[in-house]
C-alpha cells in the first residue's frame, strides 16, 4: 500500500506510524515521532495504551523515522543546513518540519488504523490536532461578491465582518434540522440576525452549540476558524453562505462529482409512497452528493448517486430514519423510437352514435429527419380539403402519438409529418375527430416506414493502473463498447470508451471489484444510436410484458 501511495504522491508521502501485526493480528501502531507503541483492544473504545516498541519492530522503526527526519529537514532551509551539521534533528525540530511540510503540501502523512476494530482512530485524530494547520496559518480566503465576480481576500481574525460556510444539514428527533457551518471570519452569536448571501434573505440565529458527536454545547459565540451548528433556520441549505448584509460576501462551495450509478426504488407499501419524497429531500438537504427524480419518459423514480455503496446507504437512512422501506431495481432505459424509410397512411375516425357524429379523415405522409433534429409538422393542404381550423388538431394527434410511442411505448425523435390531403363533414367533422384520426392514420405509417430503437450511448471514461488495463478493456468490450482510445494520467491510465447505457448498470461495483478498488470511472451521455436487432426484439417483447401487466 505504501509503495501505491509514493507511486501516486511521490516519495513525500511517509509514515507517521507504522502497523504491530497485519490483518488479523493488527493491534497497533509504532508512532514514529514519539517513538512509543500505541495498543488497542481490537473493538474497544479506541483508547490507546502507550509501551515501548516491541523487540521485532525496532530496527524498522528506526529505518523509517530517519526516513521522516529526513522529509521534515527537507521541508524547511534552516533545518535543512541543521540537519547535515549535526545528522539529526531534535524532537522538537522533528515536529516543526513536519508542520511545515504538511502546511505547505509537500509532507503527506500516511497512518495505519483499521475502523471497524477501532484501532488506531485516536491517533488519526491527534496527528491532526499536532500537524494540521490552523486556518490562521492557511493563506487568506478568496470570494466573491453575491451575483458578481468581484474576488475579495477574507481577513480570518474574530474582529473582521462576519463570513461562514453552511457545510451540512442534520435532520435529528425532537430538535429537527441542525445547521452545521464553519465560521471563516468574524464571529456569530446566539440571537444574532445574519444575511444569506446566496438566498438573498435574512436569518435569525436562536441557540448555538459546539458538538462532539451526539454531544452539544451551547455557547454565546462562535469564532473564526470555529465549527458550530444551529436549529431552526428557516431558509438556509448546504453550500449557504451566511454573511453580514453591510459586506456581503459569497464562499465558493464543493463542486460533487458527477453521479455515476442509479436506480429505480418502488415504495415496498402504499402508505409510503406519499413519504418517499419528503424522505429523500431530508436526506439530499444532509448529502447533496446524491439526486433523485421523477422520469416522466420511463415513469420511474431515480436515485442517483457515487457508486452502489453510496445508493445502499441512502436507502438504508430512508428505512432507519423516516420508516420508508423501498425495492432498488434496475432503471428502465429511456429508449427513442425513430424511422429509417418513409411511408403514407390515411388515418380515418367515423363515429355514429345517434345524434350528431364524428367524423376525421387525414391522409399523412411521414419520413426521416437527421438525428437530433426533433419532430416537424407541415401542413400541405391545397384548397380546403381540411378546413384549416382543424390542422392544429392534427399536429396535436400526432404529437400525442409520438409521445406514446408505436413499437414499445417510447418516445418517437426525428420525424417530418406532411399532412396531404383528407376530408371532412360539415355536421359531423369536429377538433377531436381528426385529432383521433391523425393519430390513426400516424401510427399505420410509422409501422411502414422501417421502424427502429434508439439507445442511450455514453462516454465513459476509466481511471485504472497500468495492470488492469486489459481488464477494463475486455470488460468494456463485452458491454458492447467501443474503445476510443488511452491516456496516461500520471501512474494510472485514462480508458475512453463509448457505451449502451443499458449495459452500464452497476458498473461502478464490477469495476471496484476486478481493480480492488483502485478503479474510477465518469459517463456522460453523447447521442442516441440504433440498437442491433437482436437486443431490440427483446427490449420490444419486455415492452409488451409491461404493457399488458399495466
Amino acid at each position: 500500500m505504501l509503495n501505491r501511495l509514493q507511486e501516486r504522491f511521490g516519495q513525500h508521502a511517509v509514515p507517521f506510524q507504522i502497523p504491530i501485526g497485519t490483518s488479523e493480528s493488527f493491534s497497533g501502531v509504532v508512532d514514529l515521532v514519539s517513538m512509543k507503541a500505541i495498543t488497542y483492544d481490537r473493538g474497544g473504545d479506541g483508547k490507546g495504551q502507550i509501551q515501548d516498541i516491541p523487540n521485532d519492530l525496532a530496527d524498522q522503526a528506526e529505518e523509517y523515522r530517519e526516513k521522516l527526519i529526513e522529509v521534515a529537514a527537507e521541508s524547511d532551509d534552516d533545518l535543512l543546513e541543521l540537519y547535515f551539521e549535526e545528522g539529526a534533528l531534535t524532537d522538537e525540530q522533528l515536529i516543526r518540519g513536519l508542520m511545515i511540510g504538511v502546511k505547505n503540501g509537500t509532507v503527506f502523512p500516511v497512518l495505519s488504523t483499521s475502523a471497524s476494530l477501532n484501532i488506531g482512530t485516536s491517533g488519526i485524530l491527534d496527528t491532526m490536532v499536532q500537524f494540521m494547520p490552523s486556518p490562521a496559518d492557511r493563506p487568506a480566503t478568496v470570494c466573491t461578491r453575491p451575483d458578481s465576480d468581484e474576488e475579495i481576500t477574507l481577513d480570518h481574525a474574530p474582529s473582521a465582518p462576519l463570513s461562514a460556510l453552511v457545510f451540512k444539514i442534520v435532520s435529528e428527533a425532537h430538535i429537527g434540522e441542525l445547521t452545521y457551518f464553519r465560521v471563516y471570519s468574524g464571529e456569530i452569536k446566539a440571537g444574532a440576525d445574519v444575511f444569506n448571501a446566496s438566498k438573498h434573505n435574512n436569518e435569525r440565529f436562536g441557540q448555538i452549540y459546539k458538538t462532539l458527536g451526539h454531544d452539544r454545547r451551547e455557547l454565546d459565540t462562535i469564532r473564526a476558524g470555529e465549527i458550530g451548528a444551529a436549529v431552526k433556520l428557516k431558509d438556509t441549505h448546504t453550500g449557504d453562505t451566511l454573511c453580514v448584509r453591510q459586506d456581503p460576501v459569497v464562499l465558493s462551495w464543493v463542486t460533487f462529482a458527477e453521479q455515476v450509478a442509479n436506480v429505480a426504488v418502488i415504495p415496498k407499501s402504499k402508505e409510503d409512497e406519499e413519504k418517499i419524497s419528503m424522505g429523500l429531500s431530508r436526506l439530499h438537504e444532509e448529502d447533496p452528493s446524491f439526486i433523485f427524480n421523477y422520469d416522466g419518459d420511463i415513469k420511474q423514480l431515480i436515485l442517483a448517486g457515487a457508486g452502489e455503496m453510496h445508493l445502499d446507504l441512502i436507502v438504508e437512512r430512508l428505512k432507519d430514519r423516516f420508516g420508508v422501506d423501498v425495492e432498488m431495481i434496475q432503471p428502465r432505459i429511456p429508449y427513442r423510437e425513430a424511422i429509417k424509410g418513409r411511408a403514407e397512411a390515411q388515418g380515418r375516425f367515423k363515429r355514429q352514435s345517434g345524434g350528431r357524429g364524428q367524423f376525421g379523415d387525414t391522409w399523412l405522409k411521414i419520413e426521416p429527419k437527421p438525428r437530433g433534429e426533433g419532430y416537424e409538422f407541415v401542413n400541405g393542404i391545397v384548397g380546403g380539403v381540411v378546413p384549416g381550423r382543424f390542422i392544429p388538431a392534427v399536429d396535436k394527434g400526432i404529437q400525442e402519438a409520438l409521445h406514446e410511442g408505436v413499437v414499445a411505448g417510447y418516445p418517437i425523435v426525428d420525424i417530418q409529418a406532411t399532412l396531404y390531403d383528407g376530408s371532412y363533414h360539415t355536421v359531423d367533422s369536429s377538433e377531436m375527430a381528426f385529432k383521433v384520426a391523425a393519430s390513426m392514420g400516424f401510427k399505420k405509417a410509422f409501422m411502414n416506414a422501417k421502424p427502429i430503437l434508439l439507445e442511450p450511448i455514453y462516454e465513459v471514461k476509466v481511471v485504472v493502473p497500468d495492470e488492469y488495463m486489459g481488464d477494463v478493456m475486455g470488460d468494456l468490450s463485452s458491454r458492447r463498447g467501443r474503445i476510443l482510445g488511452m491516456d496516461p494520467k500520471g501512474s494510472n491510465q485514462v480508458v475512453r470508451a463509448e457505451v449502451p447505457l443499458a449495459e452500464l448498470h452497476k458498473y461502478s461495483t464490477t469495476l471496484r471489484s476486478f481493480t480492488q478498488g483502485r478503479g474510477s470511472h465518469t459517463r456522460k451521455f453523447v447521442r442516441y444510436d440504433e440498437m442491433p436487432k437482436e437486443e431490440e426484439r427483446k427490449v420490444i417483447a419486455e415492452a409488451k410484458e409491461i404493457q399488458e401487466g399495466e
